[in-house]
């Protein structure tokens, strides 16, 4: 099981269950990553989507132990549950938010992770890879720019 995460500077990720800073390539390459595959997602960073509706062309796995049904969405109430959806899929990526990165933390094995050289207020965290031990940098592209933000996308792999 894959996950992607934008992160900043102190591996923030979001504040108030939404970004406080985006980047509008980091969204481009979200797309393009987690097109036609499965995406494991949280009730309260559903909400957050467009529309709070599940994400167009994947299949949407909502882990929640309180949500009704959403149209759209295959619901799953354990981190048990969760990975074996994930199990019957060809590609399934982990996107957030911060409490589903931390229940399928142990299962994931590669990280696609935008870096954003900021660091906005933050009330949710991913784990720091490059602290990690468990954890290698596989890929790291160039930063770049973007309406005066540095960002970068890397590939990390566990050990």
């Amino acid at each position: 099981m894959d996950a992607i995460v934008a992160v900043y500077a102190d591996w923030g990720i979001g504040a108030d269950g939404t970004q406080p800073v985006t980047v509008r390539e980091d969204r481009k390459h979200f797309r393009a990553l987690t097109d036609g595959a499965a995406v494991i997602v949280g009730r309260k960073t559903l909400a957050d989507f467009p529309g709070g509706q599940p994400l167009k062309g994947r299949h949407n796995i909502v882990l929640s132990a309180s949500a009704p049904e959403i149209p759209g969405a295959e619901l799953v109430r354990s981190t048990e549950e969760a990975v074996e959806a994930a199990e019957r899929q060809e590609r399934c990526l982990v996107i957030g938010g911060a409490s589903v990165y931390r229940q399928l933390f142990p299962y994931i094995s590669r990280v696609f992770v935008t870096q954003i050289d900021v660091s906005p207020v933050s009330d949710s965290f991913f784990p720091d890879l490059d602290a990690d031990p468990g954890w290698t940098m596989i890929e790291a592209g160039p930063w770049q720019e973007e309406d005066g933000l540095r960002y970068r996308f890397c590939t990390y792999e566990r050990i």
